[in-house]
Order: structure tokens, then C-alpha cells, then sequence
């Protein structure tokens, strides 16, 4: 079963698009990582600075060697500025039977 991911970006005030900006050319490679099945971006309707990342990954192990490789690489100490909190990473269990 795939592993759900939900991934909040709080930026500053008037840098949720310039977030947008910056995650449309690094999502390409996010959907070309090992395990991603896909993910979607969105922003909070009454927060348009709240970015919304909907990521479905293989495993989470596969979710957490994308992160990794993430940090590794640099891309959230670039986001750290127009960031106001941390980066909020939530893995969800399904529950399909309900």
C-alpha cells in the first residue's frame, strides 16, 4: 500500500507564489524519484501563503530517501528564507474500511 504524505510549506507573508514558482521546476525531479507515484501541489484557500504539498510515495522509506536526498542537496536550507516556520511533514495511514 502506498504511503500518503502531506507536506506544509508555511511561508511569509506574499511568498507563496515565489514557493510555487520554485516547486514547479523541482517537482519534476520529485515525480522522477525513486518510489514517487505522484504528488500534487495546492495552497490553503484562507492562508494562500500555506503551500500544500499531496505526495503519494511507494513506501515510507522511499518518502524518507527523497527528504533526505532533499536536505542533502541543499533545496530546504534555499526555501529557509521565505519560509516562517519549519517544513511540517505528516505520514497518513488509510483506512479504507471506513
Amino acid at each position: 500500500m502506498s504511503q500518503t504524505v502531506h507536506a506544509l510549506f508555511p511561508c511569509n507573508e506574499g511568498s507563496g507564489a515565489e514557493l510555487l514558482a520554485i516547486l514547479k521546476e523541482a517537482l519534476v525531479d520529485t515525480r522522477a524519484f525513486d518510489g514517487c507515484e505522484s504528488i500534487e501541489a495546492y495552497t490553503n484557500a484562507d492562508a494562500p501563503d500555506d503551500v500544500v504539498l499531496w505526495e503519494k510515495f511507494e513506501t515510507r522509506a522511499h518518502h524518507e530517501a527523497y527528504l533526505s536526498w532533499r536536505v542533502e542537496t541543499g533545496m530546504l536550507d534555499m526555501l529557509a528564507p521565505i519560509l516562517r516556520s519549519e517544513l511540517e511533514v505528516t505520514y497518513l495511514d488509510n483506512h479504507a474500511d471506513v
